[in-house]
């Protein structure tokens, strides 16, 4: 099966020297937007409570700063912890907060965790490096997906596994919708379809991916309260640099569409369309001349272990 087609090129807005330095500037206040990925987190971490796992080694790939790293350091207290981000800010408070707890692992005696600034299609790691990927709300970052998820499979061992979440094309359709009433610049990120994303993981090879998806509505009590919690997501800019008379107006605009989009109970609703995706690292069924691959364990067996 050939790789879904790639995307189309997002507005300069959203090119990954403008997500780096978003990302920077956000990065020593992201307490204040962590309340969705700590959710999110959660919800997929739950996943694992019902998969027979144990790594040595778990990348978690847009590790943001720390707070999963840490929380993995409780799930597998015998196992490396590898973070990258794209943003140096944002890996290395990374670092810190990891500092900052280290006399907890000099009591439980556990591993400690490295963390790199790094992109997701060009991974600084060896193949078959770790047995777990994780990544929590970073994919939909990344302009093209489908040349991060082949990397994702590069660096897991056979048998090994990825675990995501994603924002998915619903994301802020209400911003999206208020926008459109005042100009037809894009504002928010256009993320990859559920499906895509499952045809990927299969021509990179991973075995049956499972996605699904679900639907978080929040609700704000104004247009700023909004407006703000999202520009600390990140997922909306703003023309912060362009505040004019133009921006200025437009900006009202803004603020006057989301006013008309009050519910019966007075909020202003906003929808995060979630994504998530699991996929097992096969062993190779042939070999580099066309010879089948047949492991000892697995003869005799209905299906590959877990």
């Amino acid at each position: 099966m050939k790789p879904s087609a790639a995307p189309s090129a997002p507005s300069r807005a959203f090119s990954s020297r403008f997500l780096r330095a978003a990302f920077d500037r956000r990065a020593s206040h992201w307490a204040q937007a962590d309340f969705l990925m700590r959710e999110v987190a959660s919800r997929l971490a739950s996943r694992l409570d019902y998969i027979k796992l144990q790594p040595k080694r778990v990348l978690d790939a847009g590790c943001g700063t720390g707070s999963d790293l840490r929380h993995f350091g409780d799930r597998y207290p015998d196992a490396y912890r590898v973070g990258i981000d794209a943003s140096f800010a944002m890996a290395r408070a990374a670092v810190a907060a990891g500092a900052a707890s280290g006399w907890r692992r000099l009591l439980r005696s556990a591993p400690p965790y490295g963390v790199a600034q790094a992109d997701f299609s060009a991974l600084p790691f060896a193949s078959r490096a770790f047995d777990l990927v994780w990544s929590n709300l970073a994919l939909h970052w990344y302009r093209e997906p489908h040349r991060v998820i082949p990397e994702w499979h590069r660096v897991l061992s056979t048998d090994g596994l990825l675990m995501f979440s994603a924002y998915g094309p619903d994301t802020l359709r209400e911003l999206r919708a208020a926008w459109a009433q005042v100009d037809d610049l894009p504002h928010a990120l256009e993320p990859t379809d559920m499906h895509d994303l499952g045809d990927m993981m299969v021509a990179s090879g991973f075995d049956t991916p499972v996605t699904d998806m679900e639907r978080l509505t929040l609700t704000f009590e104004s247009p700023d309260t909004l407006l703000r919690d999202v520009r600390l997501l990140g997922v909306n800019p703003l023309p912060e640099r362009r505040m004019g008379l133009t921006g200025r107006a437009r900006l009202a605009g803004l603020r006057a569409a989301l006013e008309r989009q009050r519910g019966e109970d007075g909020t202003i609703a906003l929808t995060f369309e979630l994504v998530y995706g699991h996929a097992w690292k096969i062993p190779e069924k042939v070999d580099a001349a066309g010879n089948a691959i047949v492991r000892i364990q697995d003869i005799g067996r209905g299906g590959r272990p877990r």
